[in-house]
């Protein structure tokens, strides 16, 4: 029977910890400096894996159900909690055994870097938003059905928090990527900003479905009639995808109204092409099979994130939410033996 109470550290014997011949440990490190939990490493292990894939009661259930074990939520949410959130200075440390990486790219094969931001409801600050990064070769990219797609590896990184904290993040995992990169999101400055910084060499590409979506937005406030609007949009993707974003500019700049709302839109679509206009030769992209839209990212928020963060009703705490999202990136970076290291070294 494992019991629901929390047990602090019992003792270490020895100072340093050895694994793999790699890491070395002072008992003061942060993975051994506390004995958290007098369970087994295998329960543990099934304890964060239920924990990040379902809700705390429902992980409870199961394992009372599969295991006759009695487990309840909150010494779930401990354990949890406890290995989510080792992982951050693990990364921060460059602990390269401990950093999810995706197998060896072929002669110049090139990796997709996408990034975004969604809402999580948190306790502290209410509405957060929480930045994920998604990382995978062009290889890794398979048609399973005409016109449809499927990437069959990625390695995630999640933060809910600040870009300061985020990047760095970021930049550790992509220290591991060799081979030529390409950064594929919307007009966030932050992004591009941080990409330029970093990357200066990397192909830099405008989510080509966020630009329509602008497009499509002032269309809507221009044209009353519906079938000019389908006139002006189908000509301006046309030019979009002859790498003519000039001529969209100009064509956008031709439009004429006295409505303020329509001019202030028209102005902020111009801005948005002027300021990317170098990240949307969406004909020179089509022609070398790059990606030019940044679908893999927005699913990635629901497979990855939101799936179990953004239930109904729920309300978490900064530090519980970015535990369960380290710990759902693991796992969907199929890096899940990493983890098991983790309680390893802690056991």
């Amino acid at each position: 029977m494992v019991q629901g109470e929390y047990y602090p550290e019992e003792g270490i014997k020895k100072n340093v910890l050895t694994i793999f011949g790699k890491l070395e440990l002072q008992k003061t490190h942060i993975l051994i400096s506390h004995i958290a939990f007098k369970i087994t490493m295998y329960m543990q292990s099934m304890i964060c894996k239920l924990g990040q894939h379902t809700v705390y009661d429902g992980a409870s259930s199961l394992i009372q159900q599969f295991l006759g074990l009695d487990v309840n939520a909150m010494q779930i949410q401990r354990v949890c909690t406890y290995y989510g959130e080792q992982i951050d200075p693990i990364v921060n440390a460059d602990h390269q055994q401990f950093i999810p990486k995706l197998k060896e790219p072929l002669k110049d094969e090139q990796t997709y870097v996408m990034v975004d931001g969604a809402m999580l409801m948190t306790r502290e600050d209410k509405w957060k938003e929480n930045k994920l990064g998604r990382i995978f070769r062009s290889s890794q990219v398979v048609e399973i059905q005409k016109d449809r797609n499927e990437i069959v590896e990625s390695v995630y990184v999640s933060h809910l928090g600040s870009v300061k904290e985020f990047c760095p993040k970021m930049e550790r995992h992509l220290n591991l990527v060799k081979g030529p990169k390409v950064f594929v999101a919307d007009g966030a400055r932050w992004i591009w900003k941080w990409v330029e910084d970093n990357y200066p060499g990397s192909q830099q590409i405008l989510d080509y479905y966020h630009v329509l979506e602008k497009l499509q937005e002032l269309a809507r406030q221009v044209f009353s009639d519906e079938k000019k609007k389908k006139i002006w949009l189908d000509e301006q993707k046309k030019f979009l995808k002859e790498d003519g974003v000039y001529r969209v500019v100009r064509n956008i700049k031709s439009l004429r109204s006295r409505n303020k709302e329509i001019k202030e839109t028209k102005e902020k679509v111009i801005n948005y092409f002027e300021e990317n206009e170098d990240r949307m030769e969406y004909g020179t992209y089509r022609r070398k099979g790059l990606i030019i839209g940044s679908g893999a990212i927005e699913a990635a928020h629901r497979h990855v994130t939101q799936k179990r963060l953004k239930l109904s009703g729920q309300r978490w705490s900064i530090k519980g939410a970015q535990a369960i999202a380290n710990l759902r990136c693991y796992e969907k970076s199929n890096a899940w033996d990493m983890i098991e290291d983790l309680i390893k070294l802690a056991a």
